[in-house]
C-alpha cells in the first residue's frame, strides 16, 4: 500500500513516535506507512542484521512476527484514536512462503471488532500486495488498564 499525501500529517508522524518509542521496533527499523481506520501499514526495510539464515538472505520469521504484532497493536490504537494498556492473547501466524532476501517487508492490519475487553485483528505481511502475502495473522488483545493518553496529549 504506497503512502499518500493524507498519510503524512502530524497524527501519522505521532503514531511513528509511538511505534519506535520501543527499542526493539527501531533496531528492526520499523516505519508506519499509513495509519487510517480501515488498516494500519509499517514498514521494515531489509538489513544482514535481520536475516536469520545466512546461507539463504531470508529474514528470521521472528522479524515477521514482530512485525504483525506491532501492525496489529496499531490498527487497535488508530481505530480506537488513542493508545490504550493492551496485552496480546492470542497471536496465530502462517508463515506461507519466505520473504525475498534484499526487499523491505510491509504488514497490514485491521481491527475489525472491539469490545470492552478485547480487540480482534487480522493482518498480513508482504512485499507488493497483501494479496500475496509471506505471511498471514490472525489477534485477539485484551486490554488491561486505562488510556494512556489520547492522541495529541502524549503523557511521556
Amino acid at each position: 500500500m504506497p503512502n499518500s499525501d493524507s498519510d503524512t500529517t502530524p497524527l501519522l508522524l505521532q503514531w511513528q513516535q509511538y511505534t519506535t518509542a520501543s527499542p526493539f521496533s527501531r533496531e528492526l527499523g520499523m516505519e508506519v506507512r499509513s495509519a487510517q481506520a480501515d488498516a494500519c501499514v509499517i514498514g521494515v526495510p531489509y538489513r544482514n542484521s535481520l536475516v536469520g539464515n545466512p546461507a539463504t538472505g531470508v529474514l528470521h520469521s521472528g522479524v515477521i512476527t514482530t512485525l504483525l504484532d506491532s501492525c496489529s497493536g496499531l490498527a487497535i490504537f488508530v481505530r480506537l484514536n488513542r493508545v490504550r494498556a493492551m496485552a496480546t492473547l492470542d497471536l496465530r501466524i502462517d508463515h506461507l512462503k519466505p520473504a525475498t532476501p534484499g526487499r523491505e517487508v510491509l504488514g497490514n492490519a485491521h481491527c475489525y471488532k472491539l469490545t470492552s475487553e478485547l480487540a480482534f485483528v487480522r493482518g498480513s505481511a508482504y512485499h507488493d500486495t497483501p494479496d500475496d502475502p509471506i505471511a498471514t495473522s490472525v489477534a485477539i488483545f485484551m486490554f488491561t488498564g486505562t488510556p494512556a493518553f489520547a492522541m495529541g496529549t502524549p503523557t511521556r
